[in-house]
């Protein structure tokens, strides 16, 4: 469980990651910070790019960024898009994210305030290639 300060803390970096973010085409800037099991927090933003299909999100982007410098445990990450608007990772980030556990504590957030819930919860019945025959 996480404690309010570092939810507080995941939460301003996400908002400094934002203040990051390329994003001319959609003017939708987003901020990730993700919470290491290490206790480092490693941001990015989101990444867009003319030819659509290329723009990378701001969770997929800071993962990116973390298994480049050597880690692949993760205890949460904060995502946080314009104004704080409330909005929660997209199925592709869903997806990227449970590679690394589903246990992974997604805080977003509701009406200005946090709100945390397992990737297990916003990604029910994951694909998993162990699974596959």
């Amino acid at each position: 469980m996480l404690s309010s300060e570092r939810v507080a803390e995941l939460v301003a970096a996400a908002i400094r990651a934002r203040e990051h973010a390329y994003a001319p085409y959609s003017a939708f800037p987003v901020g990730a910070a993700l919470l290491l099991d290490s206790g480092a927090i490693i941001t990015a933003g989101n990444v867009e790019n003319a030819s659509f299909g290329l723009s990378i999100c701001a969770e997929r982007s800071a993962v990116v960024r973390a298994v480049a410098q050597g880690s692949r445990r993760y205890l949460a990450i904060a995502v946080v898009g314009p104004k704080e608007l409330d909005l929660t990772p997209c199925g592709a980030c869903r997806q990227f994210l449970s590679e690394f556990g589903l246990d992974i504590t997604i805080v977003t957030m509701r009406g200005g305030e946090p709100r945390m819930q397992s990737l297990r919860d916003l990604l029910p019945d994951a694909f998993d290639a162990e699974s596959l025959p």
